[in-house]
């Protein structure tokens, strides 16, 4: 990806700091479907006191849906819920099918999810065309919102997707507890922004998109007039490329750090700065000495419902040795690389990328999004000439609710990657995709 493509998309993410805050006044499309989701619960009470009103039942489920970490594909709140008269305790069991279906033609990505860095680099007339379908997404969990005299507001999430083997074998996703402003357990990354992600049929999204989850302790605590502050200790996960016989990986021993600062307004309008420390062991077999260097990285996101029907995200990243948190670099092993200057000696390369993306919903069950975006690997003169440089990423997709738990859409994928030589390929993909949630 060109400097010319971080300027685009930089100027394009500018324009979402200094929208005017006036024109989030009417009530977003969203919003209106959020809103009437809400009200389609089933509720089943238990303990003793009369029926609660309406009004607090609602902000209860609404807990539900409030969350820094929610994606756009993230279950639904259950249907059926159990509710404690008081309105004090909440809790559900719900999930999603979720079935995708995808054709790929001029090359075909071997993949479910669409990914600039697998483009194959030469035509195979075996694998020029490819139709392929998933269960991959189908998912459940098991929610528990309350609030204690003692302890004050708590939270229990667990859920499990169908993501393993040829995506179906069935493996644990988030796993976590919350207790006021500390969260602990499985769960999405302090360095991620998920609520910031534009809707793609394709389960990779944007190719620079931070997407890890691990165990971690986070502490976040939202402030008056919109502002949010969050720092956790996280479990590394290191991905590095060793050089036969002069470095080899070191099982990971220091934490990630990670922080973030947030700017919030309306019902769902943000902008996040992001940042993660880390510390990624290798060891110099030629000298016979292990070492730790030091790299991160550094986000900007955000989510804009500028006006009744139009919706804007934006992100810019950049770093070293933090590839391994997701995108096409995860794929790359590009946390540490040798150095070819110094047998036995290993840097963290740079690399950055952003996307663009914008949202126009006809109806609030009817809408349309266009996302741009890509990523660049800056090894320097580290690279080999067959290399992954950099790689782009577009999507188009038309979303339906059918009903409020009935989601049916399609999405055109293009992509290319270009190679430090200046070899490139492109791949397109059509997809499918029907959801139901219970």
């Amino acid at each position: 990806m060109s400097w010319k493509g971080i300027s685009f998309l930089g100027i394009a993410f500018s324009s979402l700091l200094c929208f005017n805050q006036t024109a989030v006044a009417q009530k977003h499309m969203t919003d209106i479907q959020r809103d009437s989701l809400i009200k389609s619960h089933h509720i089943m009470y238990f303990g003793e006191g009369s029926q609660p009103s309406r009004d607090s039942v609602e902000n209860q489920i609404l807990r539900f849906y409030v969350d820094q970490f929610r994606h756009f594909s993230d279950p639904l709140a259950p249907y059926f819920l159990f509710m404690s008269r008081d309105t004090q305790l909440a809790m559900g069991i719900g999930g999603c099918v979720r079935m995708r279906g995808w054709y790929d033609w001029g090359g075909a990505i071997p993949a479910n999810g669409f990914a600039p860095y697998l483009i194959p680099m030469t035509k195979n007339p075996l694998r020029m065309r490819a139709l392929g379908t998933t269960p991959a997404g189908t998912c459940l969990f098991y929610r528990v919102i309350g609030r204690n005299k003692a302890l004050g507001q708590y939270q229990v999430y667990i859920e499990a997707n169908f993501n393993g083997y040829s995506s179906r074998d069935f493996q644990l996703k988030k796993a976590y507890a919350v207790l006021n402003d500390v969260t602990i357990g499985y769960a999405n990354s302090t360095f991620s922004d998920p609520a910031a992600l534009p809707p793609t049929v394709d389960a990779s999204g944007p190719n620079c998109k931070m997407s890890a989850t691990s165990v971690l302790v986070r502490w976040m605590h939202d402030f008056k007039k919109g502002f949010t502050i969050a720092a956790s200790v996280e479990t590394p996960d290191t991905h590095i490329t060793p050089v036969a016989g002069q470095t080899a990986a070191v099982t990971d021993y220091v934490p990630d750090i990670a922080a973030f600062t947030q700017f919030a307004w309306g019902s769902s309008n943000h902008i996040r700065f992001a940042g993660i420390m880390r510390f990624i062991p290798y060891r110099n077999l030629l000298k016979e000495q292990n070492h730790n260097v030091a790299g991160g990285g550094m986000q900007l996101s955000g989510v804009v419902h500028a006006a009744t029907q139009w919706t804007f995200y934006g992100c810019i990243n950049g770093g070293k040795g933090f590839q391994s948190l997701g995108g096409d670099w995860l794929m790359g092993n590009y946390d540490l690389i040798a150095d070819p200057k110094k047998a036995g000696v290993m840097k963290t390369p740079w690399g950055y990328g952003g996307y663009a993306a914008v949202q126009y919903n006809f109806r609030p069950n009817i809408f349309a999004s266009a996302t741009f975006g890509g990523a660049a690997y800056r090894p320097g003169k580290m690279a080999e000439p067959t290399e992954y440089d950099n790689g782009l990423y577009m999507a188009a997709n038309v979303y339906w609710n059918v009903t409020a738990r009935i989601q049916v859409a399609a999405e055109f994928n293009l992509g290319r990657r270009e190679n430090f030589d200046g070899d490139k390929m492109w791949a397109r993909r059509a997809g499918l995709m029907a959801q139901f949630s219970f």
